[in-house]
């Protein structure tokens, strides 16, 4: 395994299960953060409207020495594109910002209520004229995925969500594997805010592996799709670096039990929709 291993989606397509995310990357340094995690391996990117850098995402993209189809690149739309006209007028802006034929993963950003089944027929519609190679959401829990199911004509891909140690959202996975929903993790470290932990501090020293390493490893081993943040070449090149080791069912397990429902941001049901 590697930074460009894949997983499956439901509709065949496959995802490189480690990516990199630019959520609050500035404009100024997207470009050159983008054209690094490509030279290093890295073959999935991670933005959306929201962001404001798909612009620099796309510069990377056409100066990179990496063939476009070896790169998967996904956008959302934000909350006040939502609805079935917005929604493709939205994507139309995302994809002449990025200067792509195509995006491989378009997803609806937060289920914003009374819009988000109207968004997903746009999403849908997107994907059967071949202008997404798949399509997914983002912070639906299951709730969520049950009323968007209800009219549905194609179940999402992938449900990127807050997920990490603090916030190992176990039924929702559960439900996700179910439905083959493949869970992708945002803030998939926590930002970093319990590294210190007794139990990280353990497996860092029994694997000589950072506490960010751990994290990663213990979300792909349970099949999470994962796309930590950096700016610094040097700490993508760490987190890429946790193909030569395993944890232990014992460490995977105590893993799983560092869970607090500890969010770093709002629940998808507290969310200010009315203030996006």
């Amino acid at each position: 395994m590697n930074a460009a291993s894949t997983l499956t989606l439901s509709n065949g397509v496959k995802i490189p299960q480690l990516g990199l995310g630019v959520y609050k990357v500035e404009e100024a340094d997207t470009k050159e953060t983008v054209m690094t995690a490509l030279e290093l391996g890295y073959r999935h990117i991670d933005t959306a409207s929201f962001y404001e850098n798909e612009k620099e995402v796309g510069e990377a993209i056409r100066e990179s020495e990496v063939p476009r189809e070896e790169i998967f690149i996904t956008t959302k739309v934000w909350n006040d594109e939502q609805g079935y006209a917005e929604t493709l007028i939205a994507f139309e802006r995302s994809l002449e910002k990025l200067q792509l034929d195509y995006i491989d993963l378009y997803l609806i950003h937060w289920p914003v209520p009374g819009k988000f089944q109207d968004t997903w027929r746009a999403l849908e519609d997107l994907y059967k004229h071949g202008r997404v190679r798949a399509i997914g959401v983002c912070n639906f829990q299951e709730h969520h995925l049950d009323q968007l199911l209800e009219t549905a004509e194609i179940t999402p891909v992938v449900d990127q969500v807050e997920f990490h140690p603090r916030l190992y959202q176990k039924e929702l996975v559960d439900y996700c594997a179910k439905k083959d929903i493949k869970v992708e993790a945002w803030a998939p470290l926590g930002r970093a805010r319990y590294f210190d932990s007794p139990v990280l501090q353990s497996l860092s020293e029994k694997h000589k592996k950072t506490p960010a390493q751990i994290i990663i490893r213990w979300e792909l081993q349970h099949g999470i799709i994962t796309i930590p943040k950096s700016t610094k070449r040097k700490r993508q090149k760490e987190n890429m670096e946790v193909f030569d080791f395993e944890l232990s069912p014992e460490d995977m397990n105590e893993m799983d039990e560092m869970n607090r429902n500890e969010r770093q941001s709002k629940h998808p049901d507290d969310f200010p929709y009315d203030e996006s």
